[in-house]
């Protein structure tokens, strides 16, 4: 059994010491990357939203335009990577 006295005493609570500063160390650093989480969530979700209204923006004709010149180009490539001996 360790006694206050004891050498092994000391170094146990000098070691207990050095973990519970470690500890708060890491809880505090824990709470800011909490926070820094929040922030960024925060962020991302302006962001989706922002990008959710310039789709809703366009009209669905202009959509279905853009969706037939994409086509159309695809084809092109295709085409062009077939041809390529």
């Amino acid at each position: 059994m360790l006694t206050n006295d004891s050498p092994h005493s000391e170094y146990f609570q000098e070691l207990l010491g050095q973990i519970r500063e470690e500890v708060d160390t890491l809880k505090s650093q824990a709470e800011q990357l909490e926070e820094e989480n929040k922030t960024l969530k925060s962020k991302l979700e302006k962001h989706q939203q922002e990008d959710a209204d310039v789709f809703a923006r366009v009209k669905e004709t202009d959509r279905m335009a853009f969706k037939h010149q994409i086509r159309g180009l695809i084809k092109k490539i295709d085409e062009h990577l077939e041809d390529q001996p």
